[in-house]
């Protein structure tokens, strides 16, 4: 039998935070025709009180103690909107135990506590539901539970970082250099003040490990994740990448090969003809490769107060109708395997490599030589011919596209490289999308 109320009490009121209170009170006779019980923000826990705001709340809502949530027993639902783990674990998991469900767009937590999480939530017989933790408003996590429960999932290749996606956009389209697009960011609010989450591949690597253990049903190890930012991309290799037909992404990627997963985080450069290449700005894109559904597509926007505050009512509005029900997921972590992660040593792919040389003859021999004794084999050659030298006098660049080896060879072939008087640097080394 519906309750006529069910209350849901906010922990952090930022930008999501508050893109979910906006939600639940401007939808809120939508909602409770979805529910079948008005669904009201009882209590919401911010430490700044004082600070401007977009969306207003009342007086009678505002609290500084988190204790006025996880205490008050009105309060069904607890959403968490801190960020980090701490106190954010232990805020969750104390809400748990007290009976409450609780949603969190929290991505960090997720990958780090997931499953001793989920094994509270099933023993305490309530809700622990986590949509907006990765893609922002993109449905993916409930699709990967639900919808493709019966499929194998075989792949997974995502865009899962505005901020970085924006800055690369911004790179490839205005041609300027990483640190003065990651300075534009900051000021329109796309990156934060202190950006090393983002542009250095975290965020990417806990949203990956989350769809990583729902896609294998393995526990995953993060600190077994190969994770590489952006920060080394400059003008020329997007400028390269364009002349080559790629565009430059990063890309978390989850694979299963026989007992062993795929997982990593790094820059790469995707053809222009698959469809992540034109995914831009601060919008996000899952590809996922499934049997025997074939290949599925997930595009949205990835982060702010709207499409994350529409995850976590959805995961609401679900735990709501469970409490109307009697009922919940009550489903503990589904992680039952330790599969291992492949060291990145052994990880197959293709590379585009980038050095400058002494503009000599007999130079491109030489390196393709040392490339050939460490059996990297090469698709393509390419000396980009620019209105001015901006390498230095007497230097030039040559870029390298090679076919699928192994990363143990390319690395001991850069080793040797970088000992050949005539290499000046190797100025990158990115992954290549695609056989």
């Amino acid at each position: 039998m519906s309750r006529d109320q069910i209350n849901v009490g906010i922990i952090g009121f930022g930008t999501v935070g508050m893109g979910a209170v906006e939600l639940l009170e401007t939808n809120a006779d939508w909602i409770a025709q979805r529910v079948g019980s008005r669904v009201v923000v009882k209590t919401i826990v911010d430490l700044d009180w004082k600070r401007e705001r977009r969306y207003t709340v009342r007086p009678e809502q505002q609290s500084t103690k988190i204790n006025d949530v996880l205490d008050d027993p009105e309060i069904d639902i607890v959403i968490e909107a801190m960020g980090g783990t701490h106190p954010a674990h232990r805020v969750v998991a104390d809400a748990l135990k007290r009976r409450k469900s609780v949603v969190t767009p929290n991505k960090e937590l997720i990958a780090k506590h997931g499953a001793e999480l989920l094994n509270l939530a099933s023993e305490a017989k309530v809700d622990l539901m986590f949509e907006g933790a990765v893609g922002g408003g993109i449905p993916i996590i409930r699709p990967m539970k639900e919808s493709l429960a019966g499929d194998r999932i075989q792949r997974i290749v995502g865009i899962v970082n505005g901020t970085t996606n924006y800055i690369l956009t911004a790179m490839s389209h205005e041609g300027l250099d990483f640190s003065a697009v990651l300075k534009d960011a900051q000021v329109q609010g796309y990156a934060e003040a202190d950006p090393t989450a983002d542009v250095e591949g975290y965020d990417a690597m806990y949203k990956i490990a989350i769809l990583a253990a729902i896609a294998f049903g393995s526990h995953i190890d993060l600190n077994s994740i190969y994770r590489e930012g952006i920060t080394r991309i400059s003008a020329a290799d997007i400028e390269y990448a364009h002349q080559l037909g790629y565009e430059v992404k990063l890309l978390a990627v989850a694979a299963r090969h026989h007992d062993a997963l795929d997982l990593r985080v790094h820059p790469t450069f995707v053809p222009v003809d698959h469809p992540l290449a034109a995914v831009n700005g601060v919008f996000n894109a899952i590809f996922v490769q499934s049997d025997p559904v074939g290949d599925l597509m997930f595009f949205g926007r990835g982060a702010g107060s709207g499409p994350t505050g529409s995850a976590v009512v959805g995961d609401v509005i679900d735990c709501a109708r469970n409490i109307n029900l009697g009922a919940s997921a009550r489903v503990p972590c589904r992680c039952y395997l330790n599969l291992p992660i492949q060291p990145i040593s052994e990880v197959q792919t293709r590379y585009y490599l980038r050095t400058v040389v002494k503009d000599q003859i007999g130079v491109i021999g030489k390196i393709a030589t040392i490339l050939g004794d460490h059996q990297v084999s090469l698709v393509s050659i390419f000396q980009p011919h620019l209105e001015e030298n901006t390498v230095g006098e007497g230097l030039a660049e040559i870029v390298w596209i090679t076919h699928q080896v192994q990363e143990a060879k390319i690395q001991a072939a850069l080793q040797a490289l970088d000992k050949l008087d005539e290499v000046i640097e190797v100025a990158n080394l990115v992954r290549v999308e695609g056989k």
